[in-house]
């Protein structure tokens, strides 16, 4: 049994999908980041760096409880786990793990300034804006050079590679793109939609997704991110 740590965010459904794919038992415990859950001392045992999602194994190595943070690791470790969606011959297990690190290094963290920006700061910073969705739309086109080159990320076969990136590529417009500009992307985005699995680990939680109050700013982007504790 798996124990889930998240939120409906696209990190927090990407250990929901994986979760979904491989077939492993879950219980879902949400961590309302809006109201400053990520900050209570029992979820920080778990994840030190206040961010969901986080698991815990409770069959981890040597058949004791493990736990885990940082949802490139938890899909690494589920995929090793499970011996799915990780293929391990080469270059095809580096392939993967390059398209990863990929998503981990850039494409998330740029994706989420862009939508930051352009849709929370409390004041328009033009720079800011202009900055973050042009690296956006550089990051969609060599997504899209690498997708008319294979059918999926790291290849011709899905991978934690492509379930890290897709939930990520569904708020596309909210950093400032469309879909239809990047045809590749679309076919792959539409393929991975359609998967049972994926519909599945987009469901989790999906009912406590809500606009973020003043409050809930706070605590994502406010004094409250930066206590000490």
């Amino acid at each position: 049994m798996i124990d889930l740590f998240m939120w409906p965010t696209p990190n927090g459904f990407k250990i929901s999908i994986m979760l979904e794919e491989v077939g492993l038992p879950y219980e879902v415990h949400p961590v309302d980041i809006g109201a400053g859950d990520q900050f209570k001392p029992d979820f920080l045992k778990i994840s030190p760096n206040n961010k969901m999602p986080a698991i815990i194994d409770r069959e981890g190595p040597d058949g004791k409880p493990y736990a885990l943070f940082e949802s490139g690791a938890i899909l690494m470790y589920l995929a090793e786990k499970t011996g799915q969606f990780w293929p391990q011959e080469m270059p095809l297990k580096y392939d993967t793990v390059q398209w990863l690190m990929w998503q981990m290094a850039g494409f998330g963290p740029m994706l989420g300034q862009a939508h930051h920006f352009r849709n929370y700061a409390p004041e328009r910073i033009q720079y800011a804006i202009e900055r973050y969705t042009n690296e956006a739309g550089r990051l969609y086109r060599v997504m899209d050079k690498r997708l008319a080159e294979s059918e999926y990320l790291a290849g011709d076969v899905y991978t934690i590679a492509d379930i890290a990136t897709f939930p990520w590529s569904r708020s596309i417009e909210n950093q400032g793109h469309k879909l239809d500009d990047f045809p590749n992307v679309k076919r792959w985005f539409q393929a991975i939609e359609a998967r049972p699995a994926v519909q599945r680990g987009l469901k989790v939680l999906a009912d406590r997704r809500k606009p973020l109050d003043d409050k809930a700013k706070e605590q994502l982007f406010g004094p409250a991110q930066y206590a000490k504790r």
